[in-house]
């Protein structure tokens, strides 16, 4: 159920006041798999957003996370990422 809503949710006042935290929280959540199964994918997804947007930490995070991801799990992930914000 929280994944449903996480995926769904409108994030047009969170992305235009940047909060590179939060961002690094959802990939947090993802990478533990807190709320379900652990998604790798999204995981990095959420850690490349909150890099993008400065929080420094995301970057170790996303980068250790992507030593036990494939290369297509890795292209797939910035691809969202990167479609994530396009559209925010």
């Amino acid at each position: 159920m929280a994944r449903f809503e996480v995926e769904n949710a409108n994030f047009s006042d969170v992305a235009s006041n940047d909060y590179a935290k939060v961002f690094f929280e959802m990939g947090l959540v993802y990478a533990a798999g807190r709320d379900g199964e652990q998604d790798m994918i999204a995981a990095h997804k959420w850690f490349n957003i909150a890099a993008y947007k400065g929080f420094e930490m995301a970057k170790t995070h996303r980068e250790e996370l992507a030593t036990d991801m494939s290369k297509e799990q890795i292209a797939q992930a910035q691809r969202e990422a990167r479609e994530w914000i396009t559209t925010h």
